[in-house]
This record gives structure tokens, sequence and C-alpha cells, in this order.
């Protein structure tokens, strides 16, 4: 059976991304100076979440890595704390979808280490770590969290094998997991999960893709196409398909999609250059977008995937000349929807130590709330807890708004439990006063009952850094003057409204009055 090829005959279609196009932050909005590390691996090396941003630095004599609060920008302390504990080199790490103060790594020195960031950022090194996982026999290359079931971690190490880990057991140290899947055969390159996690999906290097039962560990299904060596895969679970990047057997840089019901043959596959850096592809449910970006590259492709033929829409391309090692991604609670932002790229840039942000956004006139491309995305709670997703309990994300004023939804940060660990709240309105889903308030600076800080739009006012050059500060007097604009026109409104509220009392006694004295 051939596989269909995709044609680059210009097809003109309706859609409401087509002019999506990226923006880079300026230079005071980057991180300057940060030591990326010099590792071959090919991850992302970096994890973003609404409160900071973690990336993998050179370290000698061991593995570290920098957590820095995402409104810390500018030049940063080469002497800035570093989280420290590995013996060996640092070679991932993902934050807890569920609390934005939760982060695991892992590391060549074959174990996984869970750790807690203070409210406010490192303020000296941090050796000792909250877990420890102990289970695999050689170096541990990646790690997901489950999406919707709290405290249930997976790694993969270069032993072959994918361990499931439950960290609500009480020992600071775990080296038994709850499962170990071992039918690869080499190394795996990704892990991939559908929407509940039911399925996980991997690339190896024994070039075959497979798709198997997160919980019981069941092998479903086995590709092993020879027109395409896969390296990195995804799950698109709402159009029903599978996107593997990789190469095809000339090494061009290739994509090929599936059926996820049927993975004997590839539904199409797409060369793409004949670069030799890996693809990173990033994919939004929200908007069925899908970003490809090359290790070593300075663009950035995107594409609309639809579940009829041709199933991939090419839209359109970011381009720069500055090349990225790696990619972190702000979560979608974490954007700027005044912005009409609809993803947010944290590039890597080693030539310059730097880290750049980078903000895809759909051009609109309206500054109003665009219900259209901000549908109800998953939130920072968790659906299940371990022992239900283990019990065998399937369960789809708990949906919030991002609109301004919708609370957030309450972080679990209960998740890793100890004692005394305070519990994590995050907000998103307009007003740093409120009230939390858990009943605590916070006070006039912003700051919630359990001393952690309120985030209002995306903010953390307590983590905010002073404006360190002139025109930051600038930027944000202007800032400033246009919210005291704003606030006095809304005062006008008011004194007007009170005014006609005013007059129509008067009119109302009077005519009472008038017909008072008629009879």
């Amino acid at each position: 059976m051939t596989v269909p090829k995709m044609s680059w005959r210009p097809q003109y279609r309706s859609s409401k991304f087509r002019h999506v196009y990226g923006k880079a932050a300026a230079k005071e909005s980057c991180y300057d100076g940060v030591p990326i590390t010099r590792s071959v691996q090919d991850n992302n090396f970096c994890a973003v979440n609404p409160r900071f941003v973690a990336v993998i630095t050179e370290c000698a004599g061991g593995g570290a890595f920098l957590v820095l609060s995402v409104h810390h920008t500018g030049k940063v302390d080469p002497h800035h704390p570093r989280v420290s504990g590995h013996r060996g080199n640092v070679l991932d790490v993902k934050w807890n979808p569920f609390d934005d103060y939760c982060i695991a790594s892992s590391s060549e020195d074959a174990t996984v280490k869970v750790w807690e960031i203070p409210p406010h950022g490192l303020l000296k090194n941090m050796t000792v770590a909250f877990k420890e996982l102990q289970g695999h026999s050689r170096r541990v290359g990646l790690i997901e969290w489950h999406p919707t079931a709290n405290n249930i971690l997976f790694s993969t190490a270069y032993d072959y094998k994918v361990m499931i880990w439950n960290l609500d057991y009480p020992d600071q140290v775990i080296k038994n997991p709850v499962r170990t899947i071992s039918h690869h055969t080499d190394v795996v390159l990704s892990m991939s999960f559908n929407t509940d996690a039911s399925l996980m999906a991997t690339t190896c290097k024994d070039r075959k893709v497979r798709l198997i039962e997160s919980r019981s560990g069941t092998l479903l299904q086995e590709a092993n196409c020879k027109t395409h060596k896969a390296s990195k895969v995804l799950i698109l679970d709402n159009v029903n398909k599978l996107l593997t990047s990789g190469t095809s057997r000339w090494n061009d840089r290739q994509i090929a999609l599936w059926d996820l019901d049927d993975l004997s043959v590839p539904l199409l596959e797409e060369n793409l250059d004949g670069s030799s850096g890996f693809l990173f592809p990033f994919y939004d449910p929200d908007t069925h977008m899908l970003y490809l970006a090359g290790k070593g590259d300075g663009n950035i492709r995107y594409y609309e995937i639809t579940s009829e033929k041709p199933y991939i829409h090419y839209l359109t391309e970011y381009r720069s000349s500055l090349p990225q090692k790696g990619m972190g991604v702000m979560p979608k609670r974490g954007l700027d929807v005044s912005l009409c932002e609809v993803f947010r790229f944290y590039k890597l840039v080693t030539i310059k130590t730097l880290i750049e942000p980078l903000s895809m956004i759909v051009p609109r006139r309206s500054e109003s709330y665009q219900e259209d491309i901000y549908p109800m995305t998953a939130s920072n709670k968790a659906a299940l807890t371990a022992d239900e997703w283990l019990s065998g309990i399937d369960r789809g994300p708990v949906l919030m708004s991002l609109k301004p004023g919708h609370p957030v939804g309450e972080s679990d940060g209960e998740s890793l439990k100890g004692p005394g660990r305070p519990r994590s709240r995050a907000y998103i309105g307009e007003q740093p006063v409120a009230k939390d889903c858990g009943g605590g308030k916070t006070d006039n600076n912003g700051v919630a009952d359990d001393g952690r800080t309120a985030v209002s739009n995306g903010q953390d006012f307590l983590l905010c850094s002073p404006p360190k050059t002139e025109n930051e500060l600038r930027v944000k007097f202007h800032k400033q003057q246009d919210e005291i604009r704003r606030l006095v026109e809304k005062l006008h409104q008011r004194d007007v409204h009170i005014k006609q509220l005013e007059l129509e009392i008067n009119n109302m006694k009077n005519s009472q009055q008038n017909s008072l004295e008629h009879f």
C-alpha cells in the first residue's frame, strides 16, 4: 500500500488561525546569562508554569537546574541558587500540573527526584529532595506526570523500562514502582498520553511506535514503518490520530500521521527539509494547532489539524536567526488573554545564554475577551487521586475558563503529603482581593491566608521584580497611567449614572406630589 504524500499546492480554506504570528519578547523581558546545559540529550531542558521557569544548567560535580520566577527577567545572577541534589547530570525536568511548587527531575545517576520549591523561589541551594525514586538501573532520560491523576509519575531510562510511580507513599525514598513496562528492546525516545491517560504512545530506538494501556502496561498496537523512523510522538486525541516526527529513509526530516485505531500504515507522510536536528512537536488541543520546532533551527512551523483529509493544513512559519536548543511551554492558564495569546514558548538560545519568551498571537482588533479562541481548557485541579486511577478509574481533565474574573480552581498543594505542607492556591481575577474555591481569602497585598501569593491575570504580585532599566520603568509607568485613566473614566461613568438615578427619583417624587394634590 502506498502512503499518500502531502501536496504543496496552496489550499485556501477558512481558518481563524490563518494569520497567527510569533512575537519574541523584548531583550529586557528575556532571561539573560543563563548557563544552559551542553547535554546532547534530545529533550527540552526547560519546564514552565505560571509562577516559575526551570532550566537545566551546566554544572561541575553533579547535576543542577535553575528555578527562576517567571517575572524575574533581565540579567540572571551567575550565583543564583540552584537545585543541585543529583550526583549526575540532570536530563529532564517537569512541573507537577496540579502543584506549581512541585517539580520532578531525572538524572544520569539513575534516580528521579521530586522537589518542593519555596513560595518565593530559592534563596539558597537546594540539595535535599522531598521524594527520591530508585528503581532504574541506568540513567533516566524522560519523565512525565499523569495529566489527570494526582501524584502519578512515569519515568523511562536506558535500561529500556518504563516505570509508574505512586508518590502518595509516605516514604521519602521509594524503591518499588507500582508497575514496570518492559516491551521495549532499546531506549525509549518519547512518551505521550491521550486526554485521560488511558493510553500511552512511545517511540523507541528500535524504530517502532507502540500504543500501550497505561495502567496495566498491556501492549495494544505496534507499528514499524520502513519509510519513517519516528523519534517523537504525540497522541492527538480530539481527532483520534497519532503524530510522529523523525526522519525518512533518505534522512530528510519528516512527520507522519497515523490512525489511532490502526497503526499498520501511516495515513500520510510529509518531508520537511534535510536538516539534522530533532523535530520537537507541540500540540494545542484547544485550537487544533500543531507546532514543529527543530533543534538547532531558528524557525517554527505551525499547522492546523482536522479529522478529514488532508488532515494537516500548513498555516505559516515563524523565522528567527537565533537557534533553539530546547523549548519550554507555558500552560494555557498562564497566557495573556488580553493580547489574544494562544501559545507561548520559552526558547533556550545557547549561543547567547538566553531564554527568550515567544508568544503566538491571533490578531484581533477588539480588546474584549475572545471566547471563540479560548474554549474551556485543562485546569490545575486533579480529576483523580492516585489510588482511584490505580483502581481502574479513568477520567478526563477538570476544565476551567480563561476569562478574566473566573477562578482557576485550587492547585493540589497537598499532592505530596507531608507534615505542615501548605496548600497552594491560585486565582485569576481582576482584583487581588479575592476568595478562592476552597474558602481561603487574600489580604490587600494579594497574599493568601496560607502564605502564598495570589495570581491575578497570570501575574504574581510579590514575585514581580522591580524595573531594572529606564525602558522597563517607562513601560510600567505608561501601564500605570493607562490604568489610572481607565479608573477615572469608570468613576466618571458612575457619577453620571448616579446623577441620572437622582433625577429619576426626583421626577418620581414630583409626580407623586402632583397626583396627591390632584386628588
